[in-house]
């Protein structure tokens, strides 16, 4: 399975090029993404589980105590969800209408995904961790240890409905998108 990150121009088609964006050689530009693995859920626990020919990539994550992990929001996959600039934040028509580049929306041009989770085991090619705001069988993009003096600590700020504990998204498995 190959994942094809198109660019801003391939994934709107006609809608980019009616804005001009055609003409530019950087926006025409694709990618190809491997997937390294899948979200797994078994018995209530959930695995990123790594294909064996990545696996060697796994050594030394069980010295950190979370993860960050990009995938692909594939059940989003079609042209009209790669179209959706703006949307209302975490679903919630109080929320005010947002660019997806300034939220965590899962429609946007590439459907990129990141969390971070908590580690809570790591054995041979599977990495057991504690939540996650993906889907069984979500293709895997990218794991990078999380280091917290990589993360700014000062002047952080957010947007009021982001930081409304109640306002938060919908555990995994719930989400209607």
């Amino acid at each position: 399975m190959r994942i094809g990150i198109l660019g801003l121009v391939t994934a709107l088609g006609g809608a980019a090029a009616a804005a001009g964006f055609a003409g530019n050689r950087r926006e025409e530009q694709t990618f190809t993404i491997y997937p390294i693995g899948t979200v797994e859920r078994e018995g209530g626990r959930t695995f990123l589980a790594i294909h064996e020919k990545y696996a060697r990539g796994l050594a030394g994550l069980e010295g950190f105590s979370h993860v960050q992990v990009l995938y692909w929001f594939d059940k989003n996959d079609t042209p009209q969800k790669r179209a959706i600039l703006q949307v209302h934040p975490r679903g919630r028509a109080q929320n005010p209408l947002t660019g997806v580049f300034a939220c965590r929306a899962p429609v946007r041009p590439n459907l990129i995904g990141l969390s971070t989770c908590r580690i809570l085991s790591v054995e041979g090619n599977r990495v057991r961790i504690d939540e996650i705001d993906a889907f069984d069988h979500t293709p895997l993009v990218d794991l990078k240890p999380f280091i917290p003096t990589d993360a700014p600590t000062r002047d952080v700020r957010v947007p009021d409905w982001a930081a409304r504990p109640e306002d938060a998204p919908e555990p995994p498995g719930k989400d209607p998108r």
